[in-house]
């Protein structure tokens, strides 16, 4: 199966409404080729889960500017002024999660794991409508999955079967969100032959990878 594709043919994999995973950290490790292709298609009312939404001019912070996003998945949105008016102005739903607890949301979404029992959040907000439970006499929430229909991430390299290698910080979240959506489309500035990638050094296996879109 060739898995390489041109970008254009990404309208026909991400369509109004889904729920989308985006890579990246502060933009790092974004596909931002893709973004854009986003952007210029409109694509419109999606669920967005995500680390955070950058800045209105990098990374997911684009597709919030275009108003494209009903609702984001985050942990923070400090840097996105854009965001926080959008929720003021309840033209957007927030829903902020603990960023190591969005990270074993994620996580459990690939594995088919039922949940994941935290300390973090009980006794404030976080806590509001999640199930408590007690081991050892302390307190743990339960932090159900994460799921998309579509993850959209990024690598420093593939091959043509799609195993992919990340350089430094990109690495952040591409790699859980590659194991938690029905469909995964890599962006990547480099595609090799099979081969000359060392083992060693392939994070994100080909099976996980359906599509690959050659980036800058």
């Amino acid at each position: 199966m060739n898995k390489r594709i041109a970008l254009d043919k990404v309208s026909n994999l991400i369509k109004d409404n889904m729920t989308i995973m985006v890579g990246g950290f502060l933009g790092i490790g974004t596909p931002e080729k893709i973004i854009d292709f986003l952007v210029e298609k409109n694509v419109q009312n999606l669920t967005l889960i995500c680390n955070d939404t950058a800045f209105p001019d990098k990374g997911t912070g684009k597709l919030i500017l275009n108003k494209q996003i009903k609702k984001v998945i985050v942990s923070h949105i400090g840097t996105n002024p854009v965001t926080g008016e959008q929720m003021i102005n309840k033209e957007l739903e927030v829903e902020l999660i603990p960023q190591g607890t969005l990270a074993e949301k994620i996580r459990c979404g690939g594995t088919g794991l039922g949940g994941v029992l935290t300390p973090t959040g009980v006794g404030t907000e976080v806590a509001k409508g999640k199930k408590i439970i007690v081991i050892n006499e302390k307190e743990f929430l339960l932090e159900t999955p994460l799921h998309a229909d579509v993850a959209i991430i990024f690598a420093s390299k593939a091959d043509e079967k799609g195993n992919l290698v990340y350089d430094a910080s990109t690495r952040n979240f591409n790699p859980l969100m590659a194991m938690a959506a029905d469909t995964v489309i890599v962006e990547t500035k480099e595609i090799v032959k099979v081969g000359d990638l060392h083992y060693d050094h392939i994070v994100t296996p080909h099976i996980l990878v359906d599509y690959i879109v050659k980036g800058e």
